[in-house]
C-alpha cells in the first residue's frame, strides 16, 4: 500500500513501480472514478479501438444467433398462415 500527498496544484504522485506495472508513462491518461468515497485512477489506452480489438474473439457470433432468430420468426410467420399485415 502506498501513501502521497496532494500538492497545492492537486498532483498527487503515482508510484514508479505502479507506473511500470500499468505502463504509465509521461503523457498517459487516466480516468478519476469516484465509487461514494472512494476514488480510482484507471488508465486509459493510447488508442481504445486497439486496445478492443479481438476482445470478443472466440466467443458466440452474435450474427449467426441474429440470423436464426431471423429464420425462427419466419417460419412462424408462415405457420400462422396468411394475415392482412400493415403496409
Amino acid at each position: 500500500m502506498y501513501t502521497t500527498r496532494v500538492s497545492t496544484k492537486g498532483w498527487v504522485v503515482i508510484p514508479k513501480d505502479l507506473r511500470e506495472k500499468h505502463g504509465l508513462k509521461e503523457g498517459s491518461r487516466v480516468q478519476v472514478v469516484e465509487y461514494g468515497h472512494v476514488l480510482a485512477l484507471v488508465p486509459l489506452p493510447d488508442d481504445p479501438v486497439l486496445a478492443l480489438y479481438g476482445m470478443l474473439q472466440g466467443g458466440p457470433s452474435l450474427t449467426d444467433d441474429l440470423l436464426a432468430e431471423h429464420a425462427q420468426e419466419r417460419a412462424q410467420e408462415e405457420a400462422d398462415g396468411p394475415r392482412s399485415r400493415p403496409r
